[in-house]
């Protein structure tokens, strides 16, 4: 055993890692100079190193018993196809119309990342169309290829902010999703970049909605945005947003929505209450939940070049080409980008998560607007009835007064339960229950943030609402 990597007494040879052949690994070790791997991690300091012995099972060495081996753990795991499902807190379940993943599923696409048009034909006109339907959704003239999540996209977004007008702080609600909060903590603490102050505003314990006088206390010609959710994480929907963007846009800062897309076919688009920079999730349009995949962040503004100059990723538009009368897809101002020019460009370019932004284009088409109008109806009329049957349970209360879209947080704590406790009794009935907020918002007391959507039906609904009441007097 050497620097935490159990060594065998007779070297394997692994059929499916070629440099485990012996012949090969001295070739390859004699090529960078050593006679050891371990040289290879001679620079971590050995505080770093695990030296202890590593508990691991034989190597096991063919294809079948591999994959034998691998299935018996996975039906270990409890899924959605097996159990009622609640969660959301930024990953919910929806509906994927069979369409997205045979599209997703093409080898023309399954290589979209970055490439060039010349080695990955259509993939820059599927990325222009989603981004035109992604447009037309949000009612913003302007998106960028998508980047890894929606917490990369928030966090983008008021870079670009601080970039457009040359401010230090942004005010973000201290209701906002802890997780996003998080990742935009660490991009706008980032150096060479100008370290951004982050400031939270109050809102109310009963409606959950910006405290309007908190914020306009703490605007100032320092701040570079005001950033809300809508909706909000904790389910309510923000009903003094126009007034928000307001007070944002008097006091010259730039006005940040982050957004659902999935609400956009019943809610109005954050364009038409005065945001000047629309980010969020697509994740609900067509992809699966996966083990932390699936999720893909959009940026949207208004055609100006103000904002359009300080986007980070590549964006395609159309030109005309050589032939008269033809068009083609190409890059747009190529040189804002950390691939044209490197550490000069606007920030540096991540992961694209091209392929399921060709797959939310494919749910966006699919759908159109009667379509996306019917599944947020569907959406709110379930919750709504959601919010009713788990009121009736006795003990239990909806925690805010305000509308609400998907999500709602309900209180436990006149049960005497806690939350972990009625989690633990639900699985007893095949159900994952709500998300626990006990730990990230105490003042809440025992609260839980439960998703519905338009997977959901009555009948599982009634039997969540028939569980709980199971919970709460067991």
């Amino acid at each position: 055993m050497n620097g935490g990597i159990l060594m065998h007494k007779k070297p394997i040879v692994y059929p499916y890692i070629p440099n485990s052949v012996p012949e090969i690994k001295q070739a390859m070790m004699k090529e960078v100079g050593v006679t050891d791997p371990m040289q290879l991690y001679e620079e971590i300091p050995e505080h770093l190193k695990y030296n202890q012995e590593l508990n691991l099972p034989e190597p096991i060495l063919d294809e079948y018993s591999i994959r034998r081996h691998t299935e018996e753990l996975l039906k270990k795991n409890k899924n959605i196809d097996e159990y009622l499902y609640f969660l959301g807190a930024g990953c919910a379940p929806h509906f994927v119309p069979a369409v997205c993943d045979e599209i997703n599923g093409r080898g023309e696409f399954l290589t979209a990342y970055v490439g060039e048009s010349m080695g990955d034909h259509g993939k820059w006109q599927a990325l222009f169309e989603y981004c035109s339907l992604m447009g037309e959704l949000c009612d913003m003239d302007v998106l960028s290829i998508p980047m890894y999540d929606g917490g990369q996209a928030a966090a983008s977004s008021l870079r670009m902010a601080n970039r457009i007008n040359d401010r230090k702080k942004v005010l973000v609600p201290a209701s906002m999703n802890p997780d996003i909060f998080m990742i935009i903590q660490n991009y706008l603490s980032s150096v060479p970049q100008p370290v951004i102050e982050i400031v939270k505003i109050g809102f109310d314990a009963n409606t959950g909605l910006l405290d309007l006088n908190d914020l306009k206390k703490n605007l100032s010609s320092d701040v570079c945005a005001v950033f809300i959710e809508n909706p909000s994480f904790l389910g309510f929907i923000e009903t003094q947003a126009g007034e928000i963007g307001k007070l944002a846009r008097e006091a010259g800062a730039e006005f940040v929505v982050y957004t659902d897309p999935i609400s956009l076919g019943v809610m109005e688009a954050p364009a038409n209450y005065g945001a000047t920079i629309a980010c969020g999730d697509f994740h609900p349009l067509g992809l699966h939940m996966g083990a932390g995949g699936c999720q893909g962040g959009f940026i949207a503004t208004h055609d100006d070049m103000k904002y359009i100059s300080e986007f980070k990723d590549l964006m395609f538009g159309l030109t005309d080409t050589l032939q008269d009368g033809e068009w083609g897809f190409g890059e747009v101002l190529f040189d804002r980008t950390s691939y044209g020019s490197r550490d000069k460009g606007k920030e540096f370019t991540g992961t694209s998560t091209g392929l399921w932004a060709i797959t939310a284009g494919v749910y966006l088409s699919l759908m159109g607007p009667k379509g996306m109008q019917e599944v947020g109806t569907t959406i709110m009329q379930n919750s709504q009835y959601a919010a009713k049957k788990i009121a009736e349970v006795p003990g239990v209360k909806i925690q805010f007064n305000s509308p609400f879209f998907k999500e709602f947080v309900v209180n436990f704590d006149m049960t005497g339960k806690s939350v972990c406790d009625i989690n633990k009794h639900l699985k007893q009935f095949k159900i994952f229950g709500g998300k626990d907020l006990s730990t990230e918002f105490p003042q809440f007391g025992q609260s839980a943030l439960f998703c519905v959507t338009e997977i959901h039906q009555h009948k599982d609904i009634d039997k969540l609402a028939y569980a709980l009441k199971s919970a709460v007097t067991c």
